[in-house]
C-alpha cells in the first residue's frame, strides 16, 4: 500500500529556494566551486525534504526524468549549435563577420550596435538561441578584438536576443504566453511594447555611456594583429554567407530548428574544404571537437578556437543537474505551495501584478524553464485577473516581463547555461549587463501600482483581436 504523502509547509517549500541561492551565491560566487556540484547539493536538500514528506527515491527519480524530458528538445538544440559554430568557424563565415565587424563598428558604439543588431535578428527569426549562436558569437569575437569587456558584450547580446524572443510573433514563448493567459497574440505583443520599449531604450542609453570608456581600443596592437592575421588565414567570399542564410531561411519559414542547423553545418563543412583547403577529416572533426586555430598567435587562436558538440557537453551536464533539482521540487509539491501563498496577498492591481511577477521569477529559479514560467503562473492567476476586471493581456505581458526574459539570467536554467556556453561568458558575469531582462519587471511593477498602461477587461472572449 502506497504511503500517504504529506503536504509541504511554506517553510519546507522555501528551503530548496534558499539553499540554491546560498550554494550558488557563496559556493560559486566566493569559493568558485563547480556549479554542477552545487546544483546536486541543492537537489540533495530538496530530496531530504521530499523523503520527510513521504516520497520515495523512485518517485523523485520519476520527477527528475519528467523534468529532463521537457527540457530535452532545448538540450538537443544546444548540442547542434556546437556543431554549427565549429563548422562556421572552419568555413571562414564567422572569421569574415568578425573581420568586417571590426572594420565597421566603432568601439564606443559597440554595445549599442550589438544589442540593436541582435534585437533585429531575433525579431525577424523569433529565436534567441539562433541569434546568440550565430551573430552573437561573431559579436563576442568583435568584442575581443576591440577590447570590450566580455561581460558587457554578452549582456548586450543576450538582451538583444531576448528582445525578439519576447516580442516576435515567430517566437514560441510569445505565442505561448497569450495561450496560458487567455489573451490574443497581437494584442499581447502591442501591450508588451509599453513595458519592453522603455526597458530596452534604457538599456541602450546605459550601453552608450558604458561604451564611451573604450573609444581608444581601436588602435591597439592586439587589434592590428587580429586585422592582419584573419584575412591572411582565411579566404573571404560572399559564398561564405550561405550557411547563415540557410539558418535565417529555416527560422523565417518556421522549418524545424535542428534539421535547418544541420544542413547549414554540412554546407559550412563543404565550404571549409573548398574555400579554406581544410582536409575532410578536419572539417568533420570541427563538428565534434570544434574549430581549433593553430596559427601560433595566442590572441587570434583564442578568438577563433570555438564550437563543437563535445564542447557543449559541459552546458548539457549543468542542465541535467538543474533538472534534478527542478524535478524533485515539483514532484514534492513545493513549488505549488509557494505559488499558492503568493496569491493570498493579491487583492489590488499592484499586488496582483507583483504576485504574478514574483511567481514567474520563482518558477524560473526553481525550474529554469521558460515554458513553465508562463504556463504555471498563467493558469494560477488567470481567474484573479478576470475577477478584478483586468484584461488577460495584462497577465500575459507580466508573464513575459518576469518569466521569458528572466530565465536567461538564471545561471542553472537551460537558457542561462546555453548563453554562457555559446558566448563563453558565465551567466553571473553577463547577467548584470543584460539590462532589458530585468528592467522590464521594474517597469511592470510601476505600471501595476500606478495603474498606468493597465487595460480593463472589455470582452468575455479575450482571444479575439481588440480585447
Amino acid at each position: 500500500m502506497e504511503a500517504k504523502k504529506k503536504i509541504p509547509t511554506l517553510f519546507q517549500s522555501l528551503i530548496p529556494l534558499f539553499s540554491i541561492a546560498l550554494f550558488l551565491g557563496v559556493g560559486y560566487g566566493v569559493f568558485h566551486f563547480r556549479i554542477e556540484f552545487l546544483l546536486i547539493a541543492a537537489a540533495a536538500v530538496s530530496g531530504i525534504i521530499a523523503l520527510r514528506l513521504g516520497y520515495t527515491y523512485k518517485e523523485m527519480e520519476e520527477g527528475i526524468v519528467h523534468s529532463i524530458s521537457k527540457g530535452m528538445p532545448a538540450m538537443m538544440v544546444v548540442i547542434v549549435v556546437g556543431m554549427l559554430i565549429g563548422t562556421w568557424m572552419s568555413s571562414g563565415a564567422i572569421p569574415m563577420m568578425i573581420y568586417y565587424g571590426l572594420k565597421i563598428i566603432s568601439p564606443s558604439m559597440y554595445l549599442v550596435t550589438a544589442c540593436v543588431v541582435c534585437s533585429i535578428i531575433s525579431v525577424v527569426t523569433g529565436t534567441s538561441y539562433g541569434t546568440a549562436g550565430t551573430v552573437g558569437v561573431a559579436f563576442i569575437g568583435i568584442a575581443q578584438g576591440l577590447g570590450i569587456p566580455l561581460s558587457h558584450a554578452a549582456g548586450a547580446i543576450v538582451a538583444g536576443a531576448y528582445f525578439g524572443d519576447k516580442l516576435s510573433p515567430f517566437s514560441d514563448t510569445t505565442n505561448l504566453a497569450p495561450i496560458a493567459a487567455g489573451s490574443n497574440l497581437f494584442d499581447h505583443i502591442k501591450h508588451m511594447l509599453w513595458t519592453t520599449t522603455p526597458a530596452w531604450l534604457a538599456g541602450l542609453v546605459i550601453y552608450y555611456f558604458l561604451g564611451r570608456g573604450v573609444s581608444g581600443s581601436l588602435e591597439s596592437e592586439q587589434m592590428t594583429t587580429i586585422m592582419e592575421t584573419i584575412p591572411a588565414s582565411f579566404r573571404f567570399s560572399w559564398v561564405l554567407l550561405l550557411p547563415p542564410a540557410i539558418t535565417l531561411y529555416a527560422a523565417l519559414s518556421k522549418k524545424p530548428t535542428i534539421p535547418g542547423m544541420i544542413v547549414s553545418s554540412v554546407v559550412a563543412m563543404v565550404l571549409a574544404v573548398i574555400y579554406q583547403d581544410v582536409a575532410w577529416v578536419d572539417a568533420v572533426d570541427a563538428m565534434v571537437h570544434g574549430h581549433v586555430s593553430a596559427l601560433g598567435i595566442p590572441v587570434v587562436d583564442t578568438l577563433l578556437t570555438k564550437g563543437g558538440m563535445l564542447n557543449m557537453m559541459d552546458v548539457t551536464l549543468i542542465a541535467l543537474c538543474a533538472f534534478a533539482f527542478a524535478g524533485i521540487t515539483q514532484k514534492a509539491g513545493m513549488l505549488d505551495i509557494i505559488l499558492q501563498h503568493m496569491t493570498k496577498y493579491a487583492n489590488t492591481t499592484g499586488r496582483l501584478i507583483a504576485a504574478t511577477a514574483a511567481s514567474s521569477m520563482a518558477v524560473a529559479v526553481m525550474t529554469g524553464s521558460s515554458f513553465l514560467t508562463l504556463l504555471i503562473p498563467g493558469e494560477l492567476f488567470a481567474p484573479a485577473f478576470k475577477k478584478m476586471g483586468l484584461a488577460a493581456k495584462n497577465l500575459s505581458r507580466t508573464l513575459e516581463d518576469s518569466g521569458t526574459v528572466i530565465v536567461p539570467i538564471v545561471p542553472w536554467s537551460i537558457a542561462g547555461v546555453y548563453m554562457a556556453g555559446t558566448l563563453g561568458v558565465p551567466t553571473v558575469e553577463y547577467a548584470p549587463f543584460a539590462f532589458m531582462c530585468y528592467l522590464g519587471v521594474v517597469v511592470a511593477l510601476i505600471y501595476g501600482f500606478t495603474g498606468f498602461a493597465i487595460a480593463p477587461r472589455i470582452n468575455e472572449d479575450e482571444t479575439v483581436p481588440g480585447s
